[in-house]
């Protein structure tokens, strides 16, 4: 499955995978989330930013997801910290995932830069939408992207 993924710009987070410095992803909320319950190994991850939502320019691979069960707040805060090397969360993210009662990670590999695609019909209210869109191809103009551009 593909999904189109909204990273944090002002958090320089597709720098970041492209640079191979942040290798995880990170999803919580406070009551279960079924937008990251799709997400799965293999499945392919198309990120734009939250400042060219209308642009997808990089893509990497989803090669391990955690789901948690239901955490304390304690137990929010000291799952994120464990994995902080892997997420590289600036404060202001950390903050405002940490005491989340339910928690996604998502690792991805293999992220590489390509060149912009287009999309129709997307917005992003929240620098860290999530939308789980099937095939990427249903939602490109004018490009067919295929599993052989990997």
């Amino acid at each position: 499955m593909d999904h189109v993924v909204c990273l944090d710009d002002r958090a320089m987070e597709m720098e970041n995978l492209l640079k191979g410095n942040k290798s995880m992803l990170l999803r919580g909320a406070d009551q279960l989330n079924h937008t990251y319950v799709n997400v799965s190994e293999g499945d392919v991850l198309y990120f734009t930013d939250s400042r060219l939502a209308g642009e997808i320019r990089a893509r990497g691979i989803v090669s391990y997801v955690y789901r948690s069960d239901k955490l304390s707040v304690e137990e929010s805060y000291e799952t994120i910290i464990k994995n902080q090397d892997k997420l590289q969360l600036p404060d202001n993210q950390f903050y405002s995932f940490a005491g989340k009662r339910y928690l996604v990670f998502i690792a991805v590999k293999n992220v590489e830069e390509i060149m912009p695609i287009p999309v129709v019909d997307l917005s992003f209210p929240d620098p860290d939408n999530w939308i789980p869109v099937g095939n990427i191809n249903l939602i490109t103009s004018n490009r067919i992207v295929s599993d052989t551009d990997f």
